[in-house]
């Protein structure tokens, strides 16, 4: 299974008519995701501030970003799906541009995680903006 966009996974959302429902979809996104091989998973790629521990690493290709993350939490691993899908193999300038607080509003989603995954998030949204800020210095 291939990540669907911000868009298409905002509309999808919309259609379960409850949040057990959502969370579900949000896991099944997160399995989408590949993953890091274990020794990729170094103490230099842990994001501070999750209260799980993501792993993030990127590289830029012909100036577009790709990421590679991961979590050991699966509600976690289907947050960074969302994120991926707002963020991944995009130019810096994508990523700059996109509304990642509109995004969430849309998605409803702080309101449906606990303070600490919401600290999380911001955190992982944080270290991306500024991995986009110096590959374009």
């Amino acid at each position: 299974m291939s990540l669907p966009d911000s868009q298409e996974i905002i509309d999808d959302l919309a259609f379960f008519d409850d949040w057990e429902q959502r969370y579900q979809y949000i896991i099944d996104l997160g399995k989408s995701i590949p993953g890091m091989p274990d020794d990729k998973k170094t103490p230099d790629k842990l994001i501070k501030g999750c209260q799980s521990s993501v792993w993030l690493d990127y590289q830029l290709d012909n100036g577009v970003i790709r990421f590679n993350v991961d979590s050991d939490a699966i509600i976690v691993q289907g947050l960074l799906a969302l994120v991926m899908a707002a963020y991944n193999n995009k130019t810096p300038r994508q990523i700059f541009d996109f509304d990642i607080a509109q995004y969430f509003a849309q998605l409803d989603l702080e309101r449906h995680i606990s303070p600490t995954r919401g600290n999380g998030l911001r955190a992982i949204v944080a270290k991306i903006q500024a991995l986009a800020k110096q590959s374009v210095n």
